[in-house]
C-alpha cells in the first residue's frame, strides 16, 4: 500500500446529485422543484419560523415580561462556601483571584455574597457585592469587607 492507490472506504462517497441537466439525467424539468408554487420558483426564501402557512409558534403564543437590559448578573457565593473554603485551604483573604483558583467563578463573573451558612472564622473578603446579613456576619467575626468597583 502506498499513497497513489489510496481510496476512501466502499459506499462513504456518493456522487453529487446533478440537477437540470436535461430529460435523460431524470431530473431535467422541473430539476426536482415540482410543479408551480414558491418553492419551484428562483430567487425563493423561506421566511424564518414559517410553518406552511398556520400560524406559527411565535405568534400563537401570547407575549409577556419584558428583559431589564439594565440588571446587573452576580454570582452568588454563601458564607458556608467561604467556610469550606477556608477548611481546604485555611486562606482568611478571599478575594476574586482566590475564588477563581477555586473554580468558584469565571474571571467574568461579579460576585455577591449571601448569608446562607455560617462563619466560624475572621475572615478579610473582597468582591462586588454583599447581602446586609452577610456584611454583618462577616463583621461579626472581626472580618472587613471591601467592595470592588
Amino acid at each position: 500500500m502506498n499513497l497513489s492507490n489510496l481510496k476512501p472506504a466502499k459506499g462513504s462517497v456518493s456522487k453529487r446529485k446533478r440537477i437540470g441537466r436535461g430529460e435523460g439525467s431524470g431530473r431535467g424539468g422541473t430539476s426536482t422543484r415540482g410543479h408551480k408554487g414558491a418553492q419551484s420558483r428562483s430567487g425563493y426564501s423561506r421566511k424564518l419560523g414559517f410553518e406552511g402557512g398556520q400560524m406559527p409558534l411565535q405568534r400563537r403564543v401570547p407575549k409577556f415580561g419584558f428583559k431589564n437590559i439594565n440588571r446587573v448578573e452576580y454570582k452568588a457565593i454563601n458564607l458556608s462556601t467561604l467556610q469550606a473554603l477556608y477548611d481546604k485551604t485555611g486562606i482568611s483573604d478571599i478575594n476574586m483571584d482566590v475564588l477563581r483558583e477555586a473554580g468558584l467563578v469565571s474571571k467574568n463573573h461579579l460576585v455577591k455574597i449571601l448569608a446562607k451558612g455560617e462563619l466560624n472564622v475572621k475572615m478579610n473578603v473582597t468582591v462586588h457585592g454583599f447581602s446586609q446579613k452577610a456584611k454583618e456576619a462577616i463583621e461579626a467575626k472581626g472580618g472587613k469587607i471591601s467592595i470592588i468597583e
